[in-house]
């Protein structure tokens, strides 16, 4: 089942302010290989924007090596079609600036969803968010989070937390990479409907 129109969904790769291990709030590593899966899960669900969301100057010189390697010269011409994903990537020093972007482009706040490993009482189901998507004429972005997910800063300000993906025997440890990719195609896919 399709849309029937075009849906405006921006995501972002969190790298501040997110938890360690011990629960203290962070910026995490930016990781080629990061960048390379959520740019090509955004260019094959058609996501306008991956943005890349760190304030430290050295992990965004890092992003942008890599990002320029891949777009420029020799790697453009050997891998055009990683070119193509890879320039959906923005960096941004906070998720603030991504909203503010958005509300640039569109004239109107979008709607920003968090995700998380953890249950939340009040969670959109999968379905809720994609019916949301749906039928509101305003952009979303969706937030993931490296680390150990978002800070509790970030949890406090979204619209809403989408449920954590279920596994099928308790193990919950998804990549942010394979976490995006499952919930971009369960918000976005056209073959089929989800529970």
């Amino acid at each position: 089942m399709g849309f029937t129109k075009a849906v405006s969904l921006y995501v972002a790769l969190v790298h501040h302010p997110v938890l360690n291990r011990k629960g203290e709030v962070i910026a995490s590593a930016v990781t080629n290989l990061d960048l390379h899966d959520m740019a090509r899960s955004a260019c094959t669900y058609d996501i306008p924007t991956c943005y890349v969301v760190t304030p430290l100057r050295d992990q965004q010189e890092l992003a942008k090596s890599l990002i320029g390697h891949w777009c420029e010269g020799v790697g453009r011409e050997l891998h055009p079609d990683r070119c193509r994903a890879l320039e959906r990537l923005r960096l941004v020093d906070s998720v603030f600036a991504a909203r503010k972007e958005i509300e640039d482009e569109w004239g109107r706040a979008p709607t920003v969803w968090a995700t998380s490993a953890q249950d939340y009482r009040q969670a959109l189901t999968h379905r809720q968010a994609r019916e949301q998507l749906e039928a509101s004429p305003s952009p979303c972005l969706l937030l993931f989070g490296t680390g150990w997910g978002l800070a509790p800063s970030i949890l406090d300000e979204v619209d809403g937390v989408l449920e954590a993906i279920p596994g099928i025997n308790g193990y919950n440890h998804l990549s942010v990479r394979c976490a995006a990719a499952i919930l971009m195609d369960r918000l976005l896919s056209r073959e089929r409907s989800i529970s």
